[in-house]
C-alpha cells in the first residue's frame, strides 16, 4: 500500500482534534487525497457495475418498422459485447419520432435508458415548432450505426412497370397520383419531398401513422406510390407484393438478392438523388463518462462484427466504419445534417406544425 493510503494507527485515529485545528495523524495533504479517491471512487464503480438492470432501448417509432428492426439487431449484438446485458424495447411513436425522443431527454442518466432514432433527430427541429428536448444539447451521442438507402415503390397494378416509364407517368399524372407517407418528419415523408423536388411537381400525400399502416394501405391498392428504407421494403420486393421501382443510393445495392437488380435514381436522370436513412445510438445528457465510452465501445465491437455486416447488407443497410462512430463525429454528423435538411425542408414550402 502505497504511504498516501496508509491507515492511521488506532492510538492516533482517536484523539480528538482541537477544535480549529487539523489532527495531527491527518494531515491537510492526506485528508484531500482521500476526498480526490472518494470522488474518483464512483466512476470506476459504475465501469465495473454497469449494467446493473435491464437497458431499456427506446424506438420512438412503431413495431415492426424499419427503426424497430435495427434496434432488435443491435440489442442483440449488445448483448455479446456487454456481458450480462439485458434489453427491452420500448417503442414509443408519435409526432415523427418526437415523443420517443423526448422520453429519452427526461430520462436518468445511468446508461439504463438510451435512444435509437434515425434521421428525424436532425430534421424534427424543422418540422415541429415546440420541441420539448434540443437534439445537439440533451444527448450523449454514443456512436452511428448504420446507413440505409430508401426505396421507390408502388402497388402492382401501377401502369409503369420500371423506373424509366415511372418518371413520365408521374408528370403526366401527377393531379391523380397519391403518394403514402409514415407522417411528418418520417424518413419516408423526408423521400417524398426530395423526389416532388427533383421531378418538378406537387403530389397529393397521404400520411399514415407508421410505415406498417402505409405499406398497408399500399398492399390494398389505396396508394400509387411510397418512398421507404430498404430495411422494411425488401420482403414485400423479393415477394412480388409490391413493384420497385429504384434505390436512392448512389449505387446499385448488390449485397441484396431483392435490391441487386434495382436501379439507382441518378440512373433515370435524376442526377444528385441521393437520401440515405442514417441511425444513431444516444443517452441522456451528463450519462457518466465510464459508461458512455463503454457503450462506445460495444458499438464499435459490434459494428465491426462479420456477422452483424453481413446480416445488416442482406437488407441494404451499410454498417458504419469511419470515424462516424466516434462520439464527437456522430455530433458533428448530425449538426451538419441538421442544417442541410433544414435548407431542403424550407425549399420545400412544407411548414412547421405546433
Amino acid at each position: 500500500m502505497t504511504a498516501w493510503l496508509q491507515p492511521l494507527t488506532r492510538e492516533k485515529s482517536l484523539r480528538p482534534a482541537e477544535p480549529g485545528r487539523w489532527h495531527s495523524g491527518l494531515t491537510k495533504a492526506l485528508f484531500f487525497q482521500f476526498l480526490l479517491l472518494l470522488a474518483l471512487a464512483p466512476l470506476g464503480c459504475w465501469a465495473q457495475a454497469y449494467p446493473t438492470k435491464p437497458i431499456t432501448l427506446v424506438v420512438p417509432f412503431a413495431a415492426g418498422g424499419p427503426t424497430d428492426k435495427i434496434a432488435r439487431a443491435l440489442a442483440e449484438g449488445l448483448r455479446n459485447q456487454l456481458p450480462g446485458a439485458s434489453f427491452i424495447i420500448d417503442n414509443t411513436p408519435g409526432a415523427g419520432g418526437t415523443n420517443g425522443t423526448a422520453k429519452v431527454a427526461r430520462a436518468p442518466k445511468d446508461g439504463h435508458t438510451l435512444l435509437i432514432t434515425h434521421i428525424s433527430i436532425a430534421t424534427t427541429p424543422w418540422l415541429y415548432k415546440n420541441l420539448k428536448y434540443k437534439a445537439l444539447e440533451d444527448f450523449e451521442y454514443l456512436g452511428l450505426i448504420n446507413e440505409v438507402p430508401m426505396t421507390i415503390i408502388g402497388r402492382p397494378g401501377l401502369p409503369p412497370q420500371n423506373l424509366a416509364e415511372l418518371t413520365p407517368w408521374i408528370t403526366t399524372n401527377s393531379r391523380r397520383v397519391n403518394l403514402a407517407h409514415a407522417g411528418l418528419g418520417s424518413a419516408s415523408h423526408l423521400c417524398g419531398l426530395l423526389l416532388q423536388q427533383g421531378l418538378g411537381i406537387d403530389l397529393t400525400t397521404i400520411p399514415y401513422g407508421g410505415t406498417g399502416p402505409a405499406m398497408a394501405a399500399m398492399l390494398n391498392d389505396q396508394v400509387d406510390l411510397m418512398c421507404d428504407q430498404a430495411t422494411n421494403t425488401v420482403d414485400q420486393i423479393a415477394s412480388g407484393a409490391v413493384r420497385a421501382f429504384g434505390v436512392t443510393a448512389d449505387q446499385r445495392i448488390t449485397t441484396s438478392p431483392a435490391l441487386a437488380n434495382l436501379p439507382t435514381l441518378n440512373e433515370s436522370g435524376l442526377e444528385g438523388f441521393k437520401i440515405t436513412i442514417w441511425c444513431g445510438l444516444y443517452a441522456p445528457k451528463d450519462t457518466p463518462k465510464a459508461i458512455t465510452s463503454r457503450l462506445n465501445q460495444a458499438l464499435k465491437a459490434l459494428l465491426a462484427d462479420p456477422v452483424f455486416i453481413k446480416n445488416q447488407a442482406a437488407v441494404g443497410a451499410v454498417s458504419i466504419r469511419d470515424n462516424r462512430s466516434n462520439s464527437v463525429e456522430h455530433r458533428k454528423f448530425v449538426e451538419a445534417e441538421t442544417l442541410r435538411w433544414g435548407k431542403i425542408i424550407k425549399n420545400s414550402g412544407q411548414k412547421h406544425i405546433d
